[in-house]
Formats: C-alpha cells, sequence, structure tokens
C-alpha cells in the first residue's frame, strides 16, 4: 500500500508539476545556420526553398570564434583557409539547391500532347531557367572561394577534419568538378524545350 502511495504521488508531481522551461537558441553564426540545412529524402520546392533560405542566412553571417569552428583550427593560416573553404562549401550547396528546384519546374520534352497547357509550360520553363542562372551565379562565386583556397600559400596546408571541403576544392581546381559546363548545357537544352512549345498550336 505504501508502495501505491508513492507511485501514485510521484505520477500527479509528474502530471501537474511545472515543466522545465527550455533556453532559447539565438543563432547568429554561419556555423549555425549551415547545421539547419539539411537535405530531405525528397526534394520537394518547399524544401529546396528552405535550404536556400539557411544557406542564404549562413553566406551573410559572421563566423564564430575559431573554437567553434565547424573543424579543428590550429593557427591562423588553417583559419583564414577554413573561411575559404567554407564559403566555396556554402556556395556549391547553394548551386545544388537551385538546380534541384529547377530540376522540378524544368519540362524536359516538349510532348504535342502537352500543346493545350502550353503557355503554362513556358511559364514553368521561365521559373527553371532563373533557377538555374541563379545556380550560375553562385558557380562563380564558390569558384572565387575555391581560388582563395588553392593558392600556394596552402599548398602543404590540409584541413583534415574538413576533408570532404579539400576535396570539393581540389575537384574545382582540375575542373573535375565544374557546374557551369552542366548549367550551360542545362539552359541550351531549355531554350530548344521552350522553342519547341512556342512553335506548338492547341490542335493535336
Amino acid at each position: 500500500m505504501k508502495r501505491f502511495f508513492c507511485f501514485a504521488l510521484c505520477i500527479a508531481c509528474i502530471s501537474f508539476g511545472k515543466a522545465p522551461t527550455a533556453s532559447a537558441y539565438f543563432v547568429q553564426y554561419k556555423e549555425q545556420y549551415y547545421r539547419l540545412y539539411h537535405i530531405h529524402y525528397k526534394q520537394y520546392p518547399d524544401e529546396s526553398l528552405e535550404n536556400i533560405y539557411w544557406l542564404e542566412k549562413a553566406i551573410n553571417a559572421d563566423f564564430c570564434n575559431p573554437l567553434y569552428a565547424l573543424g579543428k583550427i590550429n593557427n591562423e593560416n588553417e583559419w583564414e583557409k577554413y573561411r575559404y573553404l567554407f564559403m566555396m562549401h556554402l556556395n556549391l550547396k547553394m548551386v545544388e539547391q537551385h538546380l534541384r528546384l529547377g530540376s522540378k519546374f524544368d519540362k524536359q520534352v516538349a510532348y504535342f500532347y502537352n500543346a493545350p497547357w502550353k503557355e503554362q509550360n513556358i511559364e514553368s520553363l521561365k521559373t527553371a531557367e532563373e533557377c538555374y542562372n541563379t545556380a550560375l551565379f553562385y558557380w562563380k562565386e564558390a569558384a572565387l572561394w575555391a581560388e582563395k583556397a588553392h593558392v600556394r600559400k596552402y599548398q602543404f596546408l590540409f584541413l583534415t577534419d574538413l576533408q570532404q571541403w579539400e576535396d570539393e576544392c581540389a575537384r574545382i581546381a582540375d575542373s573535375s568538378l565544374n557546374y557551369e559546363r552542366t548549367i550551360t548545357r542545362e539552359l541550351k537544352r531549355l531554350a530548344q524545350v521552350r522553342q519547341a512549345f512556342m512553335n506548338m498550336d492547341e490542335t493535336y
């Protein structure tokens, strides 16, 4: 009976007791905004837009103290290279998100049976084109930051905790990673698809 009474008292305290208040988490640094970016299983437009929002915030925010960087920083040279690599990486992620978003509006082929919705398809292609052109802008930004991180000064300096960023930088330097080539190809194809829609009449 005594054990039952103690159990009931514990339940009552849990049920009616004041819940502990959670402290607010103020987001202001690049590293904090970057942690809010995440890849969804299915890339719906709203999810890509959410990621773009957090990445844009990260690009414009200040860096946190080197103690709280995303990798171990031992000296000023590592801190400088870290900042260049981080900016490169953020811009690359913006490229990827805009390409994914554009692909949701892109019409890969102008099928003849889509003639009744010609104007809607042309409008959708316009949105895709804007996304691809924005991706091209961020690619050029990423390439500039990669160039800064790949100068002779850092030739033998590797941030081992950030191997993915180092690999991205090396691939940009040797042109094995070149989004400009991909985006230019997509824009050229998109223009051909748009022209095919514009040449359609509504009879089929």
